[in-house]
């Protein structure tokens, strides 16, 4: 598993955001059994940097709390077979599935947290988590979608005890 992680603009968390990140990916991969090792990039910016990035990648001119970018195609979301007869989708040095990046916006952490009454430990968790299950192919476009997504979120997070009671200090 590599895991990469940029923080462009050094924002400052009082918990381990490595592990933290490390432990949303595997535990999504764990239960959504996903059958490879992988790849997973995140970068961590502001208000300002991920707004260039809305506005490049989909035409919308304004900051957001995440983004994903899945490298691979499902037909099915969570349906994994195929992955294997194409090449393109590993790396070749390390032969893990490269399975997208994730973009995450420290400014929306921060604020998200406060408006929802939660952690900030658990905004992130809940922001990467939310962005591998895109990476899975899932998507929220209608309610039955954003039923399934929002039960895997949930199934994500208690496994990993992190919770929306998670004392605000973090």
């Amino acid at each position: 598993m590599t895991i990469l992680i940029e923080n462009e603009v050094d924002a400052e968390f009082d918990f381990d955001y490595t592990k933290i990140a490390n432990d949303v990916i595997n535990t999504s991969m764990d239960l959504l059994q996903f059958p490879f090792e992988a790849e997973v990039s995140i970068t961590i910016t502001d208000n300002q940097g991920i707004q260039s990035i809305n506005k490049e990648f989909r035409d919308i001119d304004s900051p957001t709390d995440v983004l994903s970018f899945p490298m691979i195609d499902y037909d099915t979301p969570g349906d994994f077979t195929g992955i294997e007869a194409n090449d393109d989708l590993f790396n070749p040095e390390t032969g893990e599935v490269i399975l997208g990046d994730i973009v995450l916006c420290v400014d929306r952490i921060y604020s998200q947290a406060e408006e929802y009454g939660h952690s900030i430990l658990r905004e992130y968790a809940f922001l990467i988590t939310h962005s591998m299950l895109h990476l899975f192919g899932f998507d929220h476009m209608t309610e039955a979608e954003a039923n399934v997504m929002e039960e895997k979120q949930r199934e994500i997070l208690e496994t990993l005890n992190i919770s929306r009671d998670l004392a605000k200090e973090n």
